[in-house]
């Protein structure tokens, strides 16, 4: 699978693990930064990673900010991406059961890494259910269409 991940200074570290992980999984990762603790603004990483999802350079995306809340916000501006906030393997789980998020956001302040990790596999593996979801999925992409006219 094709993961892209970013995120500020403050999932600069928590980014490095998973990033290792995703590598000895066997994922293609393709990092847009930042690669250093200095303070930066999550948008400019959090933007750019969904907008490689958006464009179909990568299957999904995973972000990385100090709770997440922020990033998502950013991500979710793009259009056909779906962050989801995650914190534990539930949300990760339904996150893509139900919603078919194609991005999600892990707080490293909220989050420790293996939790992280097991949230990360989680994701990458859980199948989007369908059925009754789809109508749901359809009116989010259709109110984005038109909000772009």
């Amino acid at each position: 699978m094709r993961v892209v991940i970013g995120g500020d200074h403050a999932g600069v570290l928590l980014k490095a693990e998973i990033a290792r992980l995703l590598l000895e999984l066997g994922h293609e990762v393709r990092d847009v930064g930042t690669t250093s603790p200095e303070p930066v603004d999550y948008p400019d990483y959090c933007i750019p990673a969904a907008e490689v999802v958006s464009r179909g350079e990568a299957d999904r995306g995973i972000i990385f900010g100090g709770t997440g809340n922020g990033e998502a916000m950013a991500a979710n501006k793009v259009l056909g991406i779906r962050c989801a906030v995650v914190h534990d393997v539930t949300t990760a789980r339904l996150a893509r059961f139900h919603n078919d998020a194609n991005m999600i956001a892990l707080g490293a302040r909220i989050v420790g890494s293996e939790v992280a990790k097991e949230i990360v596999r989680t994701f990458l593996t859980t199948p989007f259910e369908g059925g009754r979801h789809i109508p749901r999925i359809e009116k989010i992409a259709r109110y984005e269409r038109e909000q772009r006219k």
